[in-house]
């Protein structure tokens, strides 16, 4: 246990023996068995937990899947064909209908996240995935029968909604269902989620996409309903969130669903006590249903700024252009068809490599330094990709090539994983669902832009900017690489109500880390 960990227990303590209620010690004992609790702990004798944060997870892999499949398809000459138009023998889809497709779906994942946060809170994490996964079902059907861009269009709407969905929910029960051992590695393996699915969707775009019939891509489209399947199967067996469940007065039902995470051998009930505690003492001084203006109140405004804003610079860095549209740049660079497509999965396999290991750094160096170091690094790398694209080398494609695989692993390793870390712990309890919903928005607002001016920046039939793109992102990430340094804060270790503290106090987020007077 840390010092500041150790400050809040004996804290917690003082208040105990000054107001020696049984119930104040028995929170104070709560606090302290969840400090107790040992990632070893949890592997060993806890080992549900760790599935149920997995199957939540897979939702974040199906989202991954669909976001690079967005991007990857583009690098499909049968679905440039089918659904553009052919010029000097080179299939080309046009860029206002690039946008199209992709900028539909982001707009229509915006209102799934709010749709998603609402179904949450009122009937439950469980039925709110199952709502995700029929919407997102009825898309990718209407996906694979398409025969026209509008039909393909209407398609993408549906799916987009099924996606706010999955991006809402896994990182809101990976943050409620791992205790404070796992909880870092539970949220950054959301993170892993999504890289997984971008690396299977370019695996499965390399394996389709040189056929010269549709199934290059409908295949693809196909091989999402894998995921909804493996959810719709194991969901009706999954644990409702203790949270959700004890901020809507279930204390019974809260306490069978932390006793099934658990294992009967868990005191059940001191860690109920500790979730009564942290959920009574945020809903102190409201005494009307908490909405998302709440968000934007006291200090919440700044816990919601922090948890957006983490997404932002993910956007800012450029992630839809160096990971979405890699395969195709990688072929408006220079490149044959066949490498670029190799290039595409390495780029993802790098990406899956580099969240694996940023299991072995989250907790040990915390959330901070890896985000705002992996903030630096990137603007670097984004930098070099552009200054290579003016080198007139015949080397220089394969070294903008490397610049993106090795962007791909440090983008993981860092501000990729450390993201829904922070938000699943910066984000208040009460307004858990809320808060991932406007982290979703974020995510589709920023796509919503970036998937609109993407394509014209570096299509050859407008811009044809390719690698000069890097300065762009570049400048926005140096502007972005501050505001972190500023604003991301320390929280490793911390349970909620110690966090709801540092809140409280007005810490400024860039010396939580370090901040170890008691908090009155």
């Amino acid at each position: 246990m840390d010092k500041v960990n150790a400050a809040h227990v004996q804290h917690a303590a003082e208040l105990t023996a000054s107001h020696p209620s049984p119930k104040e010690a028995l929170a104070s004992d709560a606090i302290q068995q969840e400090h107790e609790l040992t990632l070893a702990s949890v592997f060993q004798n806890h080992k549900k937990i760790i599935w149920w944060c997995f199957f939540w997870a897979m939702a974040a892999v199906g989202w991954g899947f669909d976001a690079q499949i967005n991007g990857a398809m583009i690098s499909v000459a049968e679905f440039r064909k089918d659904f553009g138009y052919v010029k000097d023998g080179e299939a080309i889809l046009p860029a206002s209908w690039q946008t199209a497709f992709n900028v539909g779906s982001t707009v229509t994942s915006l209102f799934g996240g709010f749709l998603a946060s609402w179904v949450a809170d009122s009937a439950g994490r469980k039925t709110a995935l199952f709502l995700g996964l029929a919407v997102a079902t009825g898309g990718i059907a209407g996906e694979v029968a398409s025969h026209d861009r509008v039909a393909f269009l209407f398609s993408k709407l549906i799916l987009g909604a099924g996606l706010g969905f999955y991006l809402t929910l896994a990182p809101l029960m990976a943050s409620e269902l791992a205790p404070v051992a796992l909880r870092g590695f539970a949220t950054a393996g959301v993170n892993l989620g999504i890289a997984i699915g971008q690396l299977l969707s370019n695996a499965v775009v390399k394996g389709f996409g040189e056929r010269g019939d549709r199934w290059a891509y409908r295949g693809p489209f196909l091989t999402q309903l894998f995921f909804v399947a493996f959810l719709l199967i194991c969901l009706p067996f999954s644990p409702e969130s203790p949270w959700y469940l004890v901020r809507r007065g279930k204390q019974d039902q809260a306490l069978d669903a932390i006793r099934k995470l658990y294992g009967p051998d868990y005191d059940a009930e001191k860690r109920l006590l500790s979730v009564q505690a942290t959920v009574e003492a945020e809903s102190l001084d409201r005494l009307h249903e908490v909405g998302f203006v709440d968000c934007f109140k006291g200090t919440n405004r700044l816990r919601s700024g922090i948890s957006t804003g983490v997404f932002l610079c993910q956007h800012l860095v450029g992630i839809i252009f160096v990971l979405g549209y890699s395969t195709y740049f990688f072929q408006l660079a220079g490149l044959d068809v066949s490498k670029s497509f190799d290039l595409g999965v390495g780029v993802t396999a790098c990406g899956v490599a580099g969240n694996i290991c940023s299991w072995f750094v989250v907790e040990r160096y915390g959330r901070r330094i890896i985000f705002v170091s992996g903030m630096a690094m990137l603007t670097a790398l984004l930098l070099l990709i552009g200054i290579m694209d003016v080198v007139p080398t015949s080397g220089a494609g394969w070294v903008q090539a490397g610049a993106t695989v090795v962007y791909a692993f440090v983008y993981f390793l860092t501000i990729g994983a450390m993201a829904f870390a922070i938000l699943g712990e910066a984000s208040s309890t009460v307004l858990r669902a809320k808060t991932m919903s406007l982290a979703t928005a974020t995510q589709s607002l920023c796509g919503l832009v970036m998937n609109f001016a993407i394509p014209y920046m570096v299509n050859p039939d407008e811009g044809n900017l390719r690698g000069k793109v890097g300065f762009v992102f570049g400048g926005l990430a140096l502007i972005a690489t501050f505001g972190s340094w500023l604003y991301v804060p320390e929280l490793k270790g911390k349970t909620f109500d110690e966090i709801d503290r540092l809140f409280e106090a007005r810490v400024p987020p860039r010396k939580m880390g370090d901040y170890q007077e008691p908090l009155e």
